[in-house]
């Protein structure tokens, strides 16, 4: 009997059949677990990693602060930034040096441009580029042309101080005043040879490596304190035209009030309208950079006279190549400053009217630094009249030789010792009040200053007497009656001018 025949055959079929099965799911199933293990172990591990590495930095955390040597190591972290702080500082004092070289490169390139050009510059300007150059107070431009001859002279016959007189006030004031004109357009010519006899005669010109013409005044400006500050170390640079009437100390007392600050830009500030219109006096071709037809341009000094600061100077003299220059030259000024860190000061006595304006202010205290007509931009028909405004307005001759500039140095200490007079500590509040109202009766225009005491004051009528440390001349009255107007701290110079009335 066969095994089929037995029915065994088909039983041991499903046997091997079962077995396979078996095999087949175990090994399926590892082959699952082998696979799952290759596609996930990666990201566990990462996982597994990064949470080690988090509890090992707490765990560092932890023993540094309950490390000992902790102070030791928080002063190690003191000394570093010390050590950054003082090399910021180093970076600082760099950079200052740095600077400071690149004004005295420019400076020298100016110099050396104006030699090459065969500028007329004489050696005595020349000497100070090799060594240390003197401090002056202020350097004043007044822009001329070739065809101003007879403005000049007037200009020489009031405000402006000659010969010996110029010599004075340059050395003992620090005050440099010249002419400032450039050349024609055909070199060595007419015009060339008479400015050059005319500066023989007076040597009081400073000439610009420049061709002159009305519509290149914003180049000559950008000339004229490129040179000036190559030639001359000051406070101040002030521009002024040769049309406009100036009181010199006015100006320097005016300017000395901001000798502190390092960025100053002072004059007539004003915003007047952007003229588009061809063929009308101060057009702007670049009227378009303004905006809307009839907008206004940004706030900037009046072009009659306008001062800056060493700073400001000596930017546009290392920037000169890349500043913009607009149609009128004070608009230019305005534009090289925008965006810089500059204090615009809105003087308005830069910009008095002739008489009867500048007369009634200096009447009532308040002398103007310039005066011109505005309708003419300068005191119309100034060659004759300028001497009339001088007369009528002028500051005296004498106030100008007694300028000083000693308020720079006096403290706040001193100011109030200053105060703590010697006449105060003899006469009482109330004798001093009663004086005070006499005068006022008698007096009725003007203001008794016997009780007093402010930094800046109108001096009429005062008691004024010499400080204790003070070496000024003495003086044999100390009640005076005075029309000069004057800070505080001049009008102790000032009062004792031969021009004072003294009662």
């Amino acid at each position: 009997m066969s095994w089929k025949s037995r029915g065994v055959e088909p039983t041991l079929k499903n046997v091997v059949s079962r077995k396979l099965t078996t095999f087949l799911c175990i090994g399926c199933f590892c082959a699952g677990m082998l696979f799952t293990d290759r596609m996930w172990t990666v990201p566990e591990s990462k996982g597994m990693s990064r949470t080690t590495g988090i509890e090992e930095e707490t765990l560092k955390l932890v023993s540094k602060g309950c490390d000992p040597g902790l102070k030791d190591e928080k002063r190690e972290s003191k000394d570093i930034f010390g050590e950054v702080s003082r090399t910021h500082h180093a970076i600082q004092t760099l950079d200052k040096t740095i600077s400071n070289l690149e004004m005295e490169l420019a400076a020298a390139r100016a110099v050396q441009d104006s030699i090459l050009g065969g500028s007329p510059i004489s050696d005595d300007l020349m000497i100070p580029e090799l060594t240390k150059k003197r401090k002056y107070r202020m350097v004043i431009g007044i822009n001329t042309a070739f065809s101003s001859r007879k403005r000049r002279d007037s200009v020489r016959a009031t405000w402006m101080p000659q010969g010996d007189k110029q010599k004075k006030l340059e050395e003992e004031k620090g005050i440099i005043i010249r002419f400032v004109i450039g050349h024609s357009a055909t070199a060595g010519g007419i015009l060339d040879r008479a400015i050059e006899a005319e500066d023989r005669k007076h040597g009081d010109f400073l000439r610009l490596e420049h061709i002159e013409g009305y519509l290149e005044l914003s180049a000559k400006t950008k000339s004229f304190f490129t040179t000036a500050v190559a030639l001359w170390d000051a406070d101040f640079y002030v521009k002024v035209d040769d049309d406009v009437h100036v009181n010199i100390a006015t100006l320097g007392a005016t300017l000395a009030r901001h000798l502190s600050k390092p960025r100053v830009y002072i004059g007539c500030m004003k915003s007047g309208p952007v003229l588009a219109q061809k063929g009308v006096r101060y057009h702007e071709p670049e009227y378009w950079k303004f905006g809307e037809e009839g907008n206004k341009y940004f706030r900037h000094a009046t072009g009659q006279l306008y001062a800056i600061s060493k700073d400001l100077a000596t930017y546009i003299s290392i920037n000169q190549h890349v500043l913009h220059k607009y149609a009128n030259e004070d608009v230019s000024l305005g534009s090289w400053f925008i965006g810089l860190d500059v204090e615009q000061i809105d003087e308005r006595r830069l910009c008095c009217g002739t008489p009867p304006d500048c007369e009634w202010k200096a009447q009532a205290g308040n002398i103007c630094v310039a005066s011109f007509d505005w309708r003419c931009s300068g005191i119309c028909n100034s060659a004759d009249r300028i001497k009339e405004v001088h007369r009528r307005c002028g500051e005296g001759e004498n106030t100008l030789l007694s300028l000083t500039f000693f308020c720079k140095t006096l403290s706040l200490s001193q100011l109030l010792a200053m105060a703590k007079s010697s006449f105060k500590l003899e006469h009482p509040l109330e004798r001093r009040q009663a004086e005070a109202a006499r005068i006022r009766e008698k007096y009725p225009d003007r203001i008794p200053l016997s009780s007093v005491f402010s930094p800046f004051l109108s001096c009429y009528i005062g008691y004024v007497e010499k400080a204790e440390r003070s070496d000024i001349p003495d003086i044999d009255k100390k009640k005076l009656v005075t029309f000069i107007t004057c800070s505080y701290c001049s009008c102790i110079v000032d009062v004792i001018s031969p021009e004072m009335r003294i009662n």
